[in-house]
């Protein structure tokens, strides 16, 4: 199974996934854990160019589009063992909502393994923003708020839930076990 974790910037994605990820293999799952952008030469490179001043700009804007679907790509493998389950911190979905050509990206990520189901943990924007430290020029008010946006627009095309991130984290992490459990045929009533 593929799980892919969503959100904007501060959502708790990674630390959601830590504890989901301890959950599963208490409960005798095999699982295995992913973040986009990976830690291949690829994935590197994307990392600096969004701390750049230009990250913003269009020209800049798709040659990361082209970058993530060259780093999504590399990890294609993985995705398709079917003896495990794969927790993701983020997925092409995060370009198609964070870029402004969605037609495009879909066109570059046409190989892409779609979710199995999408997380989307839904957080304030102004929460996002205090929790975020500013590493890159997508960590303000007006961007987070058009991509949250996107991201409820897009969870709609696929099997996916709705966390509130803006609980407590035990609170979104017992959602998240409840929300998981049906698809791996445990009863979600039983979890805690």
């Amino acid at each position: 199974m593929y799980i892919v974790f969503e959100g904007i910037d501060g959502a708790g994605k990674s630390t959601q996934i830590q504890m989901l990820n301890e959950w599963l293999e208490a409960n005798g799952f095999r699982v295995e854990t992913l973040v986009e952008p990976t830690d291949s030469k690829v994935g590197k490179l994307i990392r600096e160019i969004l701390q750049r001043p230009d990250a913003t700009t269009e020209t800049v804007q798709k040659v990361l589009a082209l970058l993530f679907a060259a780093d999504r790509m590399l990890i294609m493998d993985k995705l398709n063992e079917e003896s495990k389950i794969i927790l993701s911190d983020r997925s092409f979905i995060s370009s198609l909502a964070y870029q402004d050509n969605p037609e495009w990206v879909k066109v570059l990520n046409k190989y892409a393994k779609q979710p199995d189901l999408l997380l989307l943990l839904d957080l304030d924007v102004k929460t996002s923003v205090s929790r975020t430290s500013g590493e890159d020029t997508f960590e303000n008010e007006e961007t987070l708020t058009r991509v949250k946006q996107n991201y409820l627009e897009l969870a709609k095309d696929y099997t996916h839930e709705i966390i509130d991130a803006n609980n407590g984290v035990n609170k979104v992490s017992s959602d998240i076990k409840k929300a998981v459990a049906p698809h791996l045929g445990m009863c979600p009533d039983c979890i805690r």
